[in-house]
């Protein structure tokens, strides 16, 4: 038997209908046509669908059989219709995040809980553990946007710009350093340097200042959390260098001094990156636009 949805259709149509003629009218099709399809499916089955001259019309225990199919399947089908427009209009999707920032969570999740009351069936994940090997995972598709302050020249990779942030230097109140205006490379040798557990490339402290003036310091403990980080610093147990929105609670606690990366500061962007085909996806624009808007709000405090 070569069974079809519109068959399907027609069996529920005439069953919730109670008759061929209000079916054809909730079809917008004529009685004789939706009468012909429903002989036609009959006399491929072998059996007949409806109890002839009922009224209202009946099925037959063979029409119950379908007509159950139709009210497993149909809702099944326009459930997957539903979804393939709501893909084509952009209101479902995937967004799964690489983060190349471990002081990236503090702004971020403000974003996400935005984000979320705008697209809710849009699938988002978080994945930091890909901190390594996240520009790679994007062009493998495994995640969809990745956090970085390091912009690379990637064919089918966009780096959209977020915000610019200052690396803020942190130390105790009771550090030598609390004394100074501002910190420079050379002030860094005869301290214990409290950094995330990350490649120094990959650190401001050491890609902006420390390496490119060939300064050591005095020690490196890495730490992965930034709350830990700060109570290690305020204990006078290290410095760090830590983004401005992560400091802005400690400016005014008097355990912490917080001083300006040189005389100038130090300015840093931080970066999404997505491929070039999903950069114009609406519930795309709509997170880049957010992740634009909320960190300067937290850096403002």
């Amino acid at each position: 038997m070569h069974l079809e949805l519109r068959h399907l259709r027609s069996i529920k149509a005439i069953h919730d209908a109670g008759g061929l003629a209000r079916a054809a009218d909730m079809m917008n099709m004529t009685q004789s046509a939706l009468s012909h399809q429903i002989k036609g499916l009959e006399d491929q089955a072998g059996v007949e669908l409806f109890v002839r001259r009922s009224k209202p019309l009946k099925l037959s225990a063979a029409g119950v059989r379908l007509l159950r199919v139709a009210e497993r399947v149909l809702p099944e089908i326009d459930a997957l219709d539903a979804e393939f427009r709501a893909l084509t209009e952009g209101k479902v999707g995937r967004l799964h995040i690489a983060i190349e920032c471990h002081a990236c969570f503090d702004w971020l999740f403000p974003v996400l809980e935005g984000f979320r009351r705008g697209w809710p069936d849009v699938d988002v994940d978080i994945r930091p553990g890909l901190a390594f090997g996240a520009l790679p995972a994007l062009l493998r598709e495994e995640v969809d946007l990745v956090i970085s302050s390091d912009p690379e020249d990637l064919p089918g990779v966009v780096f959209h710009p977020l915000f610019d942030y200052a690396p803020v230097f942190v130390a105790s109140a009771q550090n030598p350093l609390a004394a100074k205006p501002f910190v420079e490379a050379e002030d860094f040798r005869d301290q214990l340097l409290i950094t995330y557990p990350m490649e120094r490339s990959r650190l401001d402290v050491f890609a902006e200042l420390l390496t490119p003036a060939k300064v050591e310091p005095r020690g490196v403990r890495q730490v992965e959390l930034t709350a830990v980080i700060l109570l290690l610093v305020a204990a006078n147990r290290g410095v760090a260098v830590l983004p401005d929105w992560v400091v802005r609670e400690v400016r005014t606690n008097a355990d912490f001094v917080t001083r300006p990366v040189t005389a100038n500061g130090l300015t840093k962007r931080l970066y999404a990156a997505t491929r070039a085909e999903d950069a114009t996806k609406p519930y795309m624009a709509h997170f880049l636009r957010l992740g634009r808007t909320e960190p300067v709000k937290l850096q403002r405090g």
